[in-house]
């Protein structure tokens, strides 16, 4: 991939935001960031540490403070940032899409459900060892990369010779924070790829990385959803609060999202300027007091408006 950074790139151009995180919880499986508005989540790491010299001090802060942790490679920072980003994403309107309903005894696996027809006979690798999968490798060519593999799981390097003739993969989007989601995402380029996960980003982008489908969440009980992942929710919480959401990344799919976010973020920006109009009209010699989301939003209908030139560009040229 010519420039491995631009996915982290994309994201920040999304999660700016001056909204304060009001908690942040990062449990045994999942990492919770709330705010007034909306709450978003990410894997925590597999690995344990009892030496975190940032707890404490989270709250409070913006959650375009927190995005910028993405970029890091410490993972718990990165998932802090991860957290942080769909918090921010998942503020707005989600895309059009299918809302899957939990299977009995595998609310996690209702993708794999959802696409089974379509993986006969065929190829199919799982980046990722998903609760219970293991119930479908009588029913496909089934192959599972797994960073710390059990049982007939391939370890990491095997992406590189199982990938390239793969018919379909299934990409956790744990990939993104812990940054082998370029790579993943280049050696899947033949697949129809799926991006999975409730650490998700829902951004219609993804399409220029070859993904063809996004299996995200929405948040349907926050509470709930929250209280779960304090507890050390694992699979759980495809019972207590969120459930699958599945959007197609066709370029026409993904040009119509685009345009409905411009504009979205159009009409705030109108407000937005007639408010500051409003606010120095009527005497006011201070600084307008959302200026930074002013200036936040117009930003982002440039680096969208530059985002939408270059799909449709794509899209011409297919």
């Amino acid at each position: 991939m010519s420039n491995p950074q631009r996915i982290y790139e994309l994201l920040l151009d999304y999660a700016a935001s001056d909204c304060q995180v009001n908690a942040l919880n990062i449990g045994r499986v999942w990492t919770a960031c709330k705010t007034d508005a909306a709450i978003g989540m990410a894997m925590s790491p597999a690995s344990y540490t009892r030496t975190l010299p940032w707890s404490g001090t989270l709250v409070g802060k913006s959650l375009g403070e927190l995005a910028c942790w993405i970029n890091a490679w410490e993972p718990y920072k990165a998932t802090v940032g991860m957290s942080a980003i769909n918090c921010s994403l998942n503020a707005h309107e989600l895309p059009a899409g299918i809302t899957l309903l939990s299977p009995i005894n595998g609310g996690n696996l209702a993708v794999f459900e959802h696409f089974l027809p379509q993986l006969a006979d065929k190829k199919v690798v799982v980046i990722g060892h998903y609760p219970g999968i293991e119930r479908y490798t009588e029913q496909v060519d089934l192959h599972i990369i797994e960073r710390n593999p059990v049982d007939n799981d391939y370890p990491d390097p095997a992406c590189e010779f199982i990938l390239a003739d793969a018919d379909w993969v299934f990409l956790t989007a744990s990939s993104i924070p812990n940054k082998t989601f370029p790579r993943l995402a280049e050696l899947s380029q033949h697949a129809t790829t799926v991006l999975m996960g409730p650490t998700v980003p829902w951004l219609p982008e993804l399409h220029l990385f070859g993904i063809d489908y996004l299996a995200g969440i929405e948040v349907v009980d926050p509470v709930k959803l929250y209280e779960t992942v304090a507890e050390g929710g694992g699979v759980r919480v495809f019972e207590n609060g969120l459930r699958y959401r599945i959007v197609d990344l066709t370029p026409d799919n993904s040009m119509a999202w685009l345009k409905n976010n411009i504009a979205q973020d159009y009409v705030e920006k109108q407000r937005l300027n007639s408010a500051m109009e409003h606010w120095y009209t009527s005497g006011k010699t201070s600084r307008f007091p959302d200026f930074n989301s002013l200036n936040q939003i117009t930003t982002r209908l440039s680096r969208m408006d530059s985002s939408y030139k270059h799909l449709w560009d794509t899209h011409q040229c297919e």
